[in-house]
């Protein structure tokens, strides 16, 4: 494989718009990064994590330095941008907007919800990272009120969950539930696990919920599992329970076509 691997969603295939939930193939990196290890944050070899973003730049129509994936750090935050950034100047936040064409809007992820949003009819475009910290704490919302200050309209907003972490595969404690304590709606999202104080958490099921709350119609979850899915995906949680020392991140991206 010379480029990139990548999944689409039917619902972000619209005219002007590239968009692409990247797996893990496709790449040049190796060992636990191996191949496609789009994480500047892992140890990973910098020139080897270059390589891999130039692929995924060149998979969706722009250069590698218009392919723009913010300093992550599970916040609640949106910020929007018109034009690339220096490699030291990534702002901290896990969700994107913009309406400039020729920039690729994306995130990583490893196990946390990677979206991609667009409104093609205003020619918005949007990404977020959502972790459960992250979704719990605002940061869909914040993505769409983002993009609404740039001309889009909820209701016309399309968004798609790429591989993110099942219900099977999360398991949590009693400390995780009790975070979860102020939104009632949250509770249908967790399942008894196997051991009394356990429970299996559904986050892809919880960012819909927040989505469809905020007023999205059009959603979209690709359903593929990161945990379970070791060939096509990098996981946080299983290199954990292996004892690894570190793990590759996926990139989810998103480009207005340059007129």
């Amino acid at each position: 494989m010379n480029g990139a691997d990548f999944l689409q969603a039917a619902s972000l295939r619209q005219p002007g718009l590239a968009h692409a939930f990247f797996t893990r193939r496709g790449g040049v990196s190796t060992g636990l990064y191996a191949t496609l290890n789009g994480g500047v944050g892992s140890r990973d070899d910098a020139a080897r994590v270059a390589e891999n973003r130039a692929r995924m730049g060149t998979a969706l129509g722009v250069p590698a330095d218009r392919l723009l994936v913010p300093y992550l750090v599970h916040s609640p935050d949106a910020v929007c941008v018109s034009a690339p950034w220096a490699a030291s100047e990534r702002p901290r936040c896990d969700a994107l907007a913009s309406a400039t064409s020729g920039l690729a809007l994306g995130v990583t992820g490893a196990d946390c919800g990677i979206l991609l949003f667009a409104d093609s009819e205003a020619k918005v475009i949007g990404a977020a990272h959502a972790g459960w910290k992250g979704a719990l704490g605002g940061v869909l919302e914040a993505t769409l009120a983002a993009m609404r200050g740039l001309g889009a309209r909820v209701a016309n907003i399309r968004v798609a969950l790429g591989p993110t972490i099942a219900q099977a595969s999360y398991e949590v404690g009693p400390e995780f539930a009790a975070a979860f304590a102020g939104d009632s709606d949250a509770r249908r999202f967790f399942a008894a696990g196997d051991k009394p104080d356990r429970a299996m958490f559904d986050l892809p099921g919880f960012i819909g919920m927040r989505l469809a709350r905020a007023g999205v119609t059009r959603f979209e979850d690709l359903g593929v599992d990161t945990y379970a899915d070791e060939e096509r995906c990098f996981s946080f949680r299983r290199a954990t329970h292996r004892g690894e020392a570190d793990y590759g991140r996926m990139v989810a991206a998103i480009a207005l076509a340059a007129e």
